[in-house]
């Protein structure tokens, strides 16, 4: 004997014929089984990063030789402009 697959489809058209009470209750049934999903969902508080370089001891000097480094080969010879 098979087995009949129910579509998603079917099942709201099926809802759309039940009367609003039975709407209500339908919605009633369904609503723990997403409020669970959702809440296993929600993201965890974030750990705040104010102060995480507290102690890091950066220097001017050190960012405008970061910089020349990053921009040394800016623009590059290899690329060609369309």
């Amino acid at each position: 004997m098979e087995e009949s697959q129910i579509t998603f489809e079917q099942i709201v058209n099926m809802a759309r014929r039940l009367s609003p009470l039975e709407k209500l209750w339908l919605i009633e049934c369904l609503a723990p089984d997403l409020e669970a999903v959702l809440q296993d969902a929600t993201p965890k508080r974030r750990r705040s990063l104010r102060g995480i370089l507290k102690g890091c001891s950066i220097s001017e000097k050190d960012i405008d030789h970061a910089r020349r480094e990053m921009w040394s080969n800016f623009p590059r010879r290899d690329m060609r402009y369309h």
